[in-house]
């Protein structure tokens, strides 16, 4: 299956990937990549590098590690072709305009039928490419589109109940895990995943979050590297499968998480909403993450 990553900060920092080793840390030969794509926020317009063939292949990496990018919110996706032809159009993160923002969407998981059992439900959004994740896209920002139409931030409560519509919608469909952001609010949402042992089974999301600085040594064998920021800082990470030995929270089969600023909305005002209980976070001892 795909894999999936995404960081929401309060203060904007930089990410270098090697995601060959991402792959890897997936349960996947870091080589045999169909495509990857990354997307950096940089307020409501997004830098967005996407290519459909091998990372171990590019010259972009190198090039984006060079640029320094720092942002808030950052999210990734590693492509494994279950439907559709291995091409631009197909590769993930997808991006629209919606509202006067940019949108990005990833998926993780496949959903058989949509185009049959959710057909006609798109008609401003069309699908460029062939794909089952971004048809469940064009169907997510169909179903958003009438609360942004005069351009103003709508209500986070009337979103998040669109959102868990469709995320119930295509967990009818299969696996569907997946990381979406309007540019200041990221909605993640974890279903199911090939698993190590081979069965399709929760979690297909992990969260870490943090309350403190970066360790400029952090995750270097999961193929993240998040440099050393200010010590207010405060991080949610949500990734496919846990990138250190830290204590990382599987999210329930179904579970919604709302994140903004690095600030897990989830654990306060919208509990009740999500329908789950609080959890601690992780002790800091001084650094963002530590490497296994």
């Amino acid at each position: 299956m795909c894999e999936l990553f995404c960081l929401s900060s309060r203060q904007a920092t930089v990410v270098n990937f090697s995601l060959e080793a991402f792959a890897r840390r997936g349960g996947r030969n870091g080589r045999n990549i169909d495509g990857w794509g990354l997307a950096y926020y940089d307020d409501h317009d997004v830098r967005l590098y996407r290519e459909p063939e091998p990372a171990g292949d590019s010259t972009w990496l190198g090039f984006i590690e060079r640029r320094h990018i720092a942002s808030t919110l950052i999210l990734s996706h590693i492509r494994h072709a279950t439907r559709g032809r291995i091409s631009l159009a197909n590769t993930q993160p997808f991006a629209r305009e919606l509202g006067g923002r940019v949108h990005v969407f990833a998926h993780n998981g496949r959903l058989d039928d949509i185009e049959i059992r959710h057909g006609g439900e798109w008609d401003r959004f069309r699908p460029i490419g062939d794909t089952d994740s971004e048809i469940a896209y064009c169907i997510l920002l169909e179903r958003l589109s009438e609360l942004w139409r005069d351009g103003a931030e709508p209500p986070l409560d009337e979103r998040l109940a669109i959102v868990e519509q469709f995320a119930s919608d295509m967990r009818q469909l299969g696996p569907a895990n997946f990381i979406y952001s309007d540019g200041r609010t990221l909605f993640a949402h974890g279903h199911r995943r090939i698993q190590a042992d081979g069965l399709i089974a929760p979690p297909g999301l992990w969260q870490l979050h943090r309350r403190c600085a970066a360790d400029i040594d952090a995750l270097p064998d999961a193929g993240v590297a998040i440099e050393p920021g200010r010590q207010d800082q405060e991080i949610t990470l949500l990734a496919s499968v846990p990138l250190t030995a830290e204590p990382w929270r599987p999210l329930a089969e179904g579970e919604i998480l709302v994140v903004k600023d690095g600030h897990d909305l989830s654990r306060a005002e919208f509990r009740t909403l999500r329908g789950s209980s609080d959890f601690s976070d992780a002790a800091c001892e001084g650094c963002f993450l530590h490497p296994e």
